[in-house]
């Protein structure tokens, strides 16, 4: 059974040398969603601090404001959306694909087909890097 830990602010505050108020305002501002005990207690989880940090990067290092991250962190969200779902499609093409070599479509073709896989660019691109060495 997997166990998730919590923080509560004053840990969440020591841990990123920030003054709680600052996480106030970023839940207020939609960019934190700590999760809540029945007593009202902000919990953030270690997802939540991955958050977090990545929003201090941002405002830290790259001087982005409040907007931008919100722009930003929706853009990200978005992207792996679409990441999942290329995944999602790259293996429906796998496994018709598959199915086309091992069924009687194959068989009954005219010209004889050599059997294909689909390799995703990255995988060719870490392939010729492997290659070189």
């Amino acid at each position: 059974m997997d166990r998730k830990r919590y923080y509560t602010i004053g840990v969440v505050s020591k841990m990123f040398n920030i003054h709680p108020q600052t996480l106030r305002l970023y839940e207020r501002e939609g960019l934190l969603k700590p999760s809540r005990t029945e007593g009202n207690t902000r919990l953030y989880s270690d997802e939540d601090l991955e958050r977090l940090e990545f929003i201090l990067f941002l405002t830290r290092e790259l001087g982005v404001n409040l907007a931008g991250v919100d722009i930003i962190l929706t853009m990200k969200e978005q992207m792996e959306e679409l990441q999942k779902q290329i995944d999602q499609l790259f293996e429906f093409i796998q496994n018709e694909l598959s199915k086309f070599y091992e069924g009687e479509a194959l068989k009954k073709a005219i010209v004889s087909v050599p059997k294909r896989k689909v390799i995703k660019v990255e995988d060719i691109v870490s392939l010729k890097k492997d290659a070189k060495k």
